[in-house]
């Protein structure tokens, strides 16, 4: 019967209304619950709640995570509430019986801040057309709540009407701009990457149909007298979105992705020295279909003490295993598409290391990215009672007193169920300590937290430290209820450091940092003459096994650093794809140049205008954070311009005052047996009123932008790619950094993107002398390509090691198959032609006998080189043919070269084995007069400098050659230059 209350609207379909009439109640009925923490220890002090109008407080837990409540109704409808600190809260319908009384049971979940895993994509827009913006996050609980900010102003949902998804409709021109979310829940806030609105007019062209200057170097000996140079301008159009045709549908990710390509190209014929070049010129850009790519990472796993692979190990991308190590350590993973934060966990089977959470950046445009992840070696288990007092110091650097210590006061083991542990305990600490420099690659994760607001900022750490906690007769893995850390004062240099220092956890999910507690100020008599400040911290180990002893650091800054392909420090050669690599240095008191800890570590990739690193900073003190900056490029260290005996303003790329200011020092600068792979510099933040520092190389936080979009002639840093004994060629201009710069054209030297195909030919040479070998590729059997020309290799050979008089060189050929049509395949026409006097002693006998049964059959009635139509199947090292397939061409060329070095079709070899796996071999003697040799004589022209720079090049290192990709394969103790002995050019 229901009863009603004339004093309110609330009505009862079971019991009566309470006094305060904002809930039923019925007296003969008794709730009993039972709460427990993950892994079903009990939850005690936890909160109930039942929702009314406002939530009402019922009761707690007590000490065996139980609660009894009288008087509530079963009545299927009523909500319960159930919270505890650190924990998402757990929602409850009240059972439906009736019975007098009924139990329920309920496990929290640690609470986890949103965390973003979709954002906004750029789009353009036509005004008068529609788009839609979305943003998804996660989180426990889940966010409920998504705020939408247009230029940094939050829009009014009552106009928008949005949730995770923004819709625009009938676009005016005023709403382009940037457009980021903000999503929230209970526990905290996260806001999204920041998404460019471009809106034009109607009649508006969306690309500009000018074609900007790209220079593509030319051969050896196709000087351009009406340039000055060896270097020629084939143009291009900057890959960016666009506003092209788009149906009606209003999504998240257009049907259709469109960007400014190549329109229109012009044929030309260079001239050059007794022969002419073809190329294909851009003349137009326009709008169209964006060319689809596969971004890639790959990388090598190996101890950071003396890089010992970790092999068989498992990769996890959240819960699922995405990749494995082989027996070298190595690994490779497709990242799948709309990926924003790559965040791979690495798991030792074996147990050796410490499992390793990192967050990789990748090239979202497509190609391949290499990384080394570096692992430490886990701390052998010592055996602990479970009932005594246990102290774990954290630190071993010799000579110096621990950062930490941890103490497990006795009776605070208990397994994963919940019940007490007083066994034998094996207990395996790893820490982390910054005060070694060398551990810094090894550091978990990227250091960063998402505060209150969702705005990301980054953490200097004071160690982290990986704890593992082991029953030692059953190796159950052991919880640990409280911990306490006492942190030594005296180990942080930086005072303003202490009141701000916490206790943080890993996430292993989303790859940040959340708080775990706080630390407090106690004194500590060490001995009988000492006493010391300590910060003490209360934490708990559950689920989570990593943590770090952090603050979190706001004076933030941009390094801005470009990578090029030679010392000429081009803009056109500039690379994509560098990994570059910061350690922010905390030095010691009134030396710069000495550091004492390391604080972050942080890691980016080089695009179009090269890459802007964040670091800490300062602009009170410029000396208070310095910055240790390596680059590398598929796993090769690229070099940083010299600071000494030469110091060149214009070869850094700083200008002075500022150069001066910041301190530039490569690291041989006082040493020069050291690498000369990374420079160190004081991280003086600009000071806003002085123009020589307002254009870079630093930038302050808040000018990304400016950082990101500075010209070339803007002040940045460099590395360089040594000059090798390679050039490569393409009618048909393309980048190999850039996937998306590939053009849609018969005599493309890659005929189909997202599937690069490496062909390489093992030429073996019988002389006393090195010898540059060339291959001409042209159009062989294809009616659009016949006769035409696809591009040209040089490259030297290689001395044997074992054998004077014998060299080889894996020589690259285009290889045959369809073009970019897709409708029939083209049998490449390849020409070998070794430099100087050179003479055919012989061809594999199953590669001859392959292409006499696959007509038609080239002529070969000139000794001193070989024509060949080039197989269409892979054949292998039984016919001195290298053929490697992969998503990326650099890796593909990487592959092919170590198995043409190797003679095999499945091992790889940096040291070139002449004798096995050989197509062709030459006998060429030596001449004595005649002119230089190809890369003598590029070695002989002087650097071009950078529209900010002078200065001249070095001659390049002792390298056998340099791919474009950027992985070098080193020569045995062989010079580029010969004493004594000029060489014929090449032949054409």
């Amino acid at each position: 019967m229901e009863q009603a209350c004339s004093a309110c609207d609330l009505t009862c379909p079971m019991g009566q209304v309470n006094a305060d009439c904002d809930a039923c109640m019925c007296q003969d009925f008794v709730l009993y619950g039972v709460v427990s923490l993950p892994g079903g220890a009990p939850a005690s002090g936890a909160t109930v709640y039942i929702l009314t109008k406002t939530p009402k407080l019922l009761t707690q837990t007590d000490s065996s995570g139980r609660f009894r409540v009288p008087g509530l109704c079963p009545d299927g409808k009523s909500i319960l509430k159930i919270t505890k600190t650190k924990f998402a809260p757990i929602r409850l319908t009240m059972p439906k019986t009736r019975l007098k009384a009924a139990t329920i049971k309920a496990e929290f979940l640690r609470a986890e801040t949103p965390y973003i895993v979709m954002n906004p994509k750029a789009k353009a827009r036509r005004a008068g057309q529609s788009v839609s913006l979305c943003c998804k996050a996660t989180g426990n609980p889940k966010p409920d709540k998504y705020f939408w900010y247009h230029n940094s102003t939050l829009l009014d949902p009552s106009l928008y009407k949005h949730e995770s998804k923004l819709v625009l409709r009938n676009l005016q021109r005023d709403q382009a701009g940037e457009y980021f979310c903000k999503a929230q829940s209970d526990t905290g806030a996260a806001k999204s990457h920041v998404a460019r609105l471009t809106v034009i007019a109607p009649d508006e062209t969306p690309c500009n149909p000018t074609p900007e200057s790209y220079l593509i170097q030319l051969p050896h000996d196709c000087f351009q007298n009406a340039t000055n140079s060896f270097y020629y301008d084939v143009g291009r159009c900057p890959v960016k979105t666009c506003a092209g045709q788009q149906d009606n549908g209003i999504r998240c990710q257009d049907a259709v992705e469109n960007c400014c390509g190549i329109s229109k190209t012009e044929e030309r014929e260079i001239q050059c020295s007794g022969y002419t070049l073809p190329t294909k010129v851009a003349m137009e850009c326009s709008c169209q279909r964006c060319t689809e790519t596969q971004s890639i990472v790959r990388g090598r796993v190996s101890a950071s003490d003396n890089g010992e692979p970790m092999r068989f190990g498992h990769v996890y991308m959240g819960n699922s295993r995405v990749s494995m190590t082989g027996y070298k350590g190595t690994f490779t993973l497709h990242v799948p598409q709309d990926t924003e934060r790559l965040v791979l966990t690495f798991v030792d089977r074996l147990q050796k290391f410490v499992n390793t959470t990192k967050v990789l950046p990748f090239n979202k445009k497509g190609s391949a990215v290499f990384h080394e992840i570096k692992m430490l070696r886990r701390k052998e288990p010592i055996t602990l009672e479970a009932t005594e007092t246990n102290i774990i110091p954290l630190g071993d650097v010799a000579g110096e007193d621990p950062v930490a210590e941890l103490e497990i006061p006795s009776k605070s083991f208990y397994r994963q169920n919940g019940e007490p542990y007083t066994g034998k305990v094996k207990a395996s600490v790893t820490f982390l300590d910054p005060r070694n420099i060398s551990t810094a690659t090894a550091a978990q994760s990227d250091l960063n937290f998402i505060n209150d607001e969702g705005d990301t900022f980054p953490l200097r750490t004071y160690g982290m430290f990986s704890v593992d906690f082991t029953g030692e007769a059953t190796s159950e893995s052991l919880n640990v209820g409280k911990v306490k850390v006492h942190l030594d004062s005296t180990q942080v240099k930086m005072p303003e450091h202490l009141p701000m220092m916490k206790l943080w956890s890993l996430n292993p999910g989303t790859g940040l940092w959340e708080e775990e507690g706080d630390f407090k100020f106690e004194s500590q008599r060490r001995n009988r003459r000492e006493d010391r400040t300590f910060l003490v911290g209360n934490m708990e180990i559950r689920e989570r096994r990593l943590f770090n002893l952090d603050v979190p650091e706001s004076r933030r800054c941009f390094i801005k650093v470009r990578a090029y392909r030679s010392e000429r420090f081009l803009p056109s050669e500039q690379m994509q794809g560098v990994v570059v690599s910061v350690i922010n240095l905390e030095p010691r008191t009134g030396f710069s140049s000495n550091p004492r800890a390391w604080g972050r570590f942080d890691s980016v990739i080089t695009g179009p205008n090269g890459a802007c690193l964040p670091a800490f900073c300062d602009d009170q003190s410029p000396d208070a954070y310095s910055a240790y900056v390596l680059a590398s490029l598929a796993g090769e260290e690229l070099e940083a311009v010299e600071s000494s005996p030469k110091f060149n303003p214009n070869a850094i790329g700083v200008p002075q005052p500022y150069l001066n200011k910041l301190k530039y020092r490569r690291t041989d600068h006082e040493d020069p047996q050291a690498k000369k792979t990374a420079f160190q510099i004081s991280m003086a933040k600009p000071r806003p009123n002085s123009a020589e520092e307002s254009n870079g190389p630093i930038y302050a936080f808040e000018n990304l932008q400016a950082c990101e979009e500075a010209p070339p002639s803007a002040a940045h840093f460099r590395f360089y790619q040594i000059e090798g004994d390679r050039y490569d060629y393409n009618t048909v201009p393309f980048n190999e950094d850039d996937p998306m710069s590939w053009t849609e054209d018969y005599l493309a030297w890659w005929p189909k993107p997202m599937e690069f195909r490496a062909c390489y030919i093992k030429v073996k040479i019988m002389g006393s002398l090195e010898v540059n070998v060339r291959s001409r590729n042209m159009g062989g059997t294809h009616r659009q390509t016949v006769g035409k020309l696809y591009g040209i290799r040089d490259v030297k050979s290689t001395r044997d090691r074992d054998q004077p008089n014998v060299s080889a060189a894996c020589l690259e050929f285009k290889c045959s198959g369809m073009l970019y049509d897709q409708d029939r395949v083209d049998r490449t026409l390849v020409k070998v032609i070794p430099q100087g006097s050179c003479h055919r002693v012989s061809v594999n006998s199953m590669l001859h006998e392959y292409l006499v049964n696959h007509l038609p059959l080239a002529v070969n009635d000139n000794t001193s080189e070989y024509t060949m139509l080039a197989p269409l199947d892979p054949l292998g090292h039984n016919y001195g043919i290298y053929t490697v397939t992969d998503q990326d061409p650099r890796t593909a060329k990487e592959i092919a070269l170590g198995r043409c070095f190797d003679g095999t079709s499945d091992g790889s070899s940096r040291v070139m084995k002449s004798n096995v796996g050989v197509a062709l071999t030459f006998n060429c003697i030596e001449r004595q007069v005649g002119r230089q040799s190809a890369f003598q004589y590029l070695q002989s022209t002087p650097a071009r400098p950078s529209p900010a720079s002078t200065v001249r090049g070095r001659a390049p290192s002792r390298r056998q050659w340099s791919s474009q990709g950027g992985q070098r394969w080193r020569r045995g103790a062989a010079s580029l230059r010969f004493s004594g002995v000029a060489q014929q050019p090449l032949s054409n």
